[in-house]
């Protein structure tokens, strides 16, 4: 059914305005997830260090989130917020669930995206993969979350390296700036 209805979203998509730069040809690479994930150890500020391009996210820096865990929805609720290439902070709120789903894989409710935690330890990094293909196509985002906002700390080194392991280019990531007028109220 998921599956499905994102198929009918990409097709209206592409019908609609041709193909958009972030479907590519291409199969999703497929990722191992993080064994035995713990929802509450996951919660708390998680800072986007590095991540694949996302066209649906309106902010290039000082992206961060907070994670609410919620045991009604068996998922969290989710702030991020950042700045916008306009230099306007601005945040958006949405749950996410795991209910029904595999181990540290969870749905967005944003935009209807699988959201798995191929690696994490809880206290320092989380690599987070996000991918739909269907009919020789993908739509592929990641992500590098740190608990701190150091755009060169060990969150990208562990991450790099997972995520080459599981067949996902680390080419494709692009650094998160976190400055000096970074502000975090997520």
């Amino acid at each position: 059914m998921f599956t499905t209805l994102v198929a009918a979203a990409l097709v209206a998509l592409v019908s609609a305005d041709g193909i958009p730069d972030f479907v590519v040809p291409g199969r999703c690479a497929k990722v191992a997830n993080q064994d035995k994930f713990d929802l509450r150890r996951y919660s708390g500020r998680w800072y986007q260090t590095q991540i694949i391009d996302n066209a649906y996210q309106p902010y290039t820096r000082c992206i961060h989130s907070n994670y609410d865990y919620s045991d009604s929805d068996y998922g969290f609720k989710v702030t991020t917020a950042g700045f916008s290439p306009n230099n306007e902070y601005s945040d958006c709120r949405a749950r996410s669930t795991h209910k029904g789903l595999p181990a540290a894989h969870m749905l967005s409710y944003v935009f209807a995206a699988p959201y798995e935690v191929v690696e994490t330890d809880y206290d320092s990094y989380s690599c987070v993969y996000s991918c739909i293909d269907w009919n020789g196509y993908k739509s592929e985002f990641g992500f590098v979350f740190s608990r701190t906002p150091q755009t060169s700390g060990p969150a990208n080194d562990k991450c790099a390296s997972v995520f080459r392991k599981n067949g996902v280019d680390f080419a494709l990531f692009n650094d998160v700036a976190h400055t000096a007028e970074c502000v975090y109220r997520a």
